[in-house]
């Protein structure tokens, strides 16, 4: 039985990753096309910032939640 839960609790950090992974490439590709977009249209204000640091919270907040759980998400609970 603790390997059984051992073993969720290493395929739940696994999957908690590789969604975290998929959530900071789309952050990059996404706010890479809003900064050319911004350059190109409206180069006299620079708008692209706000949903960069919004969105960059977010990806500070998932990022540590995955890479430096709690005691609870070591159990599999949190994922």
């Amino acid at each position: 039985m603790k390997n059984q839960k051992t073993q969720q609790t290493a395929l739940n950090r696994a999957k908690a990753k590789i969604e975290f992974r998929i959530h900071l490439i789309n952050y990059i590709i996404i706010n890479t096309l809003l900064a050319i977009i911004n350059l190109t249209l409206s180069p006299e204000y620079i708008w692209f910032k706000w949903p960069v640091l919004g969105w960059g919270i977010g990806i500070i907040l998932h990022g540590t939640k995955v890479h430096f759980p709690t005691n609870s998400s070591l159990k599999g609970e949190d994922y």
